[in-house]
């Protein structure tokens, strides 16, 4: 029999034949084919190269990354016991929900497997000219960076696979240090950019640039540079350290490598911050909005794309995310903790504590509050046609309107339409009084069509927060500060001026605001060390219009604080644990501490 190629795995065939036809047995399934076929049809080996890219996933699951942190709250799908720091060994059920499931050990390592077959396979590939053939290896290597990138950042030290293993075959390993794990990647994406364009043709859109790999390779390094891998000091008492972090070194080297690598990317000359100069506040805010519902922008470095008109293809966040007075379903809702950390315009914090501030919470604050948050009175789109009756103006409502009903001299509570009591649907919505409005397209009606936004994996702002972190711990406070600044004027927001552990801690909210809910914030409360700060009960607000005492309605809502959900911060949650059963396949493995 054949050995089949489907997608992205290696199947077999056994059991009885039940018939003595030849012919029969040789026919071609006809979805699937054969190895044979792939490696000597070049649009075989393209798609083939096409489904790798697929097993990096893409962050417009249903549930998304921003859930797993502080930045949001999911109002459907099983990740509390992530937040609350109850998954262990035998249950990781909670993590492998959604966007979460293209981080798990045996996922990975399945896609992982594909891009070591294609290494197997591509030098037999003779009908490729070496120019192709040198793009595709150089693809397939930053592929398979990302994948273990993927796996470090989660695990630690993982087992560096780079042979495609066969049924049968004795594959037990153990895992390598955190420190050769990643020399590998770094070297992997040393290997993609040497063979990698600078761009792409628009035929070849969203496949890897030379810059996706160094970009990535940056991100690898300011990773490991970090607190969290420098001295393993929080699991006292665990045999391996050298899975979870670095044994001794010279740190201020890796700050140093960081910091070339970002710096390698910047002089590439290819990429610059969309929009630099806004005159307003109001002309940020839009160039901001703009720029994440727009196919292109001068920030991109590795972007993946979306048909609208393919119903599999994964990406719908305007239906998953989008107010459910909309008919949407509210999925991944800000929480009231990365709402308060938008600044206000003339950068000082914004508190509750203050009067001013919390009678008008919404009013002059950070230009990206307005571009990333949906709010109790903020403007957004038309309303459906079965809503607009309700609401003509298509203004967000996730308060609650005290109106006096004279016939029963009583108060009576209306709820907003965006509420999870409102008129429309009152099955999903929000719980902390937000939504998500970054990635929202206004013009297309998310109910019954998907957009074309883009899902931006790296793009030009991260590398240069990268460069002013590396700056910052090698002691260049000038230096950061000048690409800070940089980024807070597209923003329309003045100077950070501070020095030393102030001017962290502003560098840190400054990359927690630029970089809501793209899939860093997981990592950077971790590598950073301040999860157990961050990890604290969700919390959000309740807007309500009291009544007046003449029996009318306000005009203006009062704000109530409250608790959404529970959360815990447990430091084994630092990394994953290695799943039972692939412990179980594989002695040699080592767990990681506390599970």
């Amino acid at each position: 029999m054949k050995k089949i190629v489907a997608f992205l795995t290696v199947a077999f065939s056994f059991g009885n034949l039940t018939s003595c036809n030849q012919d029969f047995l040789d026919k071609q399934p006809q979805d699937q084919f054969s190895e044979t076929a792939v490696w000597s049809d070049p649009a075989l080996i393209q798609t083939f190269i096409n489904n790798t890219y697929r097993g990096l996933g893409h962050g417009f699951n249903n549930v998304m990354f921003s859930t797993y942190s502080d930045e949001s709250m999911a109002v459907w799908g099983p990740v509390v016991n992530v937040t609350k720091g109850l998954i262990n060994a035998s249950d990781i059920n909670d993590w492998a929900y959604d966007r979460a499931g293209y981080f798990v050990w045996d996922n990975v390592y399945k896609n992982i497997r594909a891009t070591n077959l294609f290494f197997s396979k591509i030098e037999s590939a003779t009908m490729l000219d070496a120019a192709t053939k040198n793009m595709y290896m150089g693809e397939e290597h930053f592929v398979r960076a990302y994948l273990y990138h993927n796996l470090v950042s989660v695990y630690g030290g993982v087992p560096l696979v780079t042979q495609a293993y066969g049924l049968g075959e004795e594959y037990s390993m153990p895992r390598n240090t955190y420190e050769e794990c990643i020399k590998f990647i770094a070297d992997e994406c040393d290997k993609a950019a040497a063979l990698l364009p600078l761009t792409q043709s628009a035929a070849n859109a969203g496949r890897a640039t030379k810059g996706a790999a160094l970009a990535l390779k940056a991100r690898t390094l300011l990773y490991a540079a970090s607190d969290l891998y420098a001295n393993p000091t929080w699991a006292a008492g665990y045999a391996n350290p050298e899975l979870i972090g670095y044994k001794g070194g010279d740190r201020a080297a890796r700050w140093r490598a960081a910091k070339a690598a970002a710096k390698a990317v910047m002089d590439l000359n290819i990429y610059s911050l969309n929009a630099p100069n806004p005159a307003t506040l109001a002309e940020a805010s839009k160039n901001r909005a703009d720029m994440f519902v727009s196919k292109q922008s001068p920030e991109d470095i590795h972007v993946r794309f979306f048909l609208a008109k393919l119903d599999n293809d994964g990406a719908w966040p305007g239906r998953s995310n989008g107010p459910n007075g909309y008919h949407n379903w509210g999925g991944n809702t800000p929480l009231g903790q990365l709402a308060d950390d938008y600044e206000m315009k003339d950068g000082t914090k914004f508190s509750w504590s203050n009067p001013a501030h919390a009678a008008d919470p919404y009013v002059g604050r950070d230009s990206r509050f307005y571009s990333d948050i949906l709010y109790e009175g903020a403007p957004w789109r038309q309303r459906p046609a079965d809503v607009i009756d309700k609401d003509p103006k298509g203004i967000i409502q996730t308060g609650y309107w005290e109106k006096w009903n004279p016939t029963t001299s009583k108060v009576e509570v209306v709820a907003g339409l965006d509420t999870r009591k409102g008129p429309i649907e009152d099955w999903n919505g929000t719980y902390s009084g937000y939504y998500l409005k970054k990635f929202m397209d206004p013009a297309v009606d998310a109910q019954f069509f998907r957009s074309e936004v883009p899902w931006r994996f790296i793009r030009y702002t991260e590398i240069l927060l990268n460069y002013a972190e590396a700056c910052l711990n090698l002691g260049e406070e000038a230096e950061a500060k000048k690409y800070l600044n940089m980024i807070r004027k597209r923003a329309a927001m003045p100077d950070i001026t501070e020095t030393g552990a102030a001017l962290m801690k502003r560098y840190q909210n400054e990359r927690r605001i630029e970089m809501a809910y793209e899939e860093q914030r997981f990592f950077d409360v971790r590598r950073w060390m301040i999860a157990s700060q961050v990890y604290s009960n969700a919390r959000g607000v309740e807007p309500t219009y009291k009544l007046n005492p003449d029996k009318t309605t306000a005009a203006k809502p009062t704000y109530k604080i409250i608790e959404v959900q529970e959360r815990k911060w447990v430091d084994r949650n630092y990394f994953l644990p290695i799943k039972l059963d692939e412990m179980n396949k594989n002695s040699k493995l080592i767990q990681n501490p506390g599970y």
